[in-house]
């Protein structure tokens, strides 16, 4: 968008940009794993998400530096794009497509999913792998992840309100949040969508702004009524 170029560039830019964040996440989480031999799994999740946290502020600076430098006719674009904007979205084959194979990879651990929610060690015990499994569960969500950044913008609070909110309504078995997390997901952007081009009609809001209104309430009240849960 900096460069003025066109739609196909701006999107296998953005992939391209997010295959690399996450190439380099997973790179500097695996070489402090190896190091360590003995660190522990418990510890591993915050490690990986205090990497990612680095590495968002330091992309975030750089994307802070473009905007400051953009053209006034580009500058526009370029915000709704960043807080999401279904407009940019020329094609919905390769985002459904990619969550067909994220489905269909994930379903089939969906019982494992269920041991290892009661716990590391009884899931050793009872025969899951733990160290792959998590590793699949990481890739295949960093990739439908940057997927679905590629085709909408960064619309945020979507993948944390919906399967908290459906967990407390239909319970931890992952057999029916996996499916169910994606149908749900997939309504409240569209909800969203339309709540963006109504509220203010003829002028369109970002639906990442309707989103973080609507989530950062919501996850708040979720908190505050399962702590243990969330």
């Amino acid at each position: 968008m900096f460069a003025g170029l066109g739609a196909f560039a701006v999107n296998l830019g953005a992939a391209g940009g997010a295959l690399v964040a996450i190439m380099l996440v997973f790179a500097l989480g695996r070489r402090h794993f190896a190091s360590r031999p003995m660190f522990s799994a418990v510890d591993a999740a915050p490690r990986l998400l205090l990497t990612g946290v680095i590495m968002s502020a330091g992309w975030g600076a750089m994307i802070t530096l473009m905007l400051t430098l953009a053209p006034e006719p580009r500058l526009r674009g370029m915000l709704f794009w960043l807080m999401g904007d279904l407009n940019g979205a020329q094609s919905w084959a390769p985002a459904m497509l990619v969550l067909a194979v994220a489905l269909a990879v994930t379903y089939p651990a969906a019982r494992d999913l269920n041991v290892l929610l009661r716990g590391e060690a009884l899931a050793h015990a009872l025969g899951v792998r733990v160290a792959p499994l998590r590793r699949m569960l990481f890739v295949v969500a960093s990739v439908a992840t940057a997927l679905a950044v590629t085709t909408a913008g960064a619309i945020g609070f979507v993948g944390l309100v919906v399967p908290h909110a459906l967990r407390l309504a239909l319970g931890n078995d992952q057999r029916i949040l996996l499916p169910a997390s994606a149908l749900a997901g997939g309504t409240l952007l569209l909800l969203a969508d339309t709540a963006a081009r109504s509220l203010l009609a003829p002028q369109q809001l970002p639906v990442g702004v309707i989103t973080a209104l609507v989530g950062v309430p919501v996850f708040i009240l979720l908190l505050m009524r399962s702590p243990g849960k969330a």
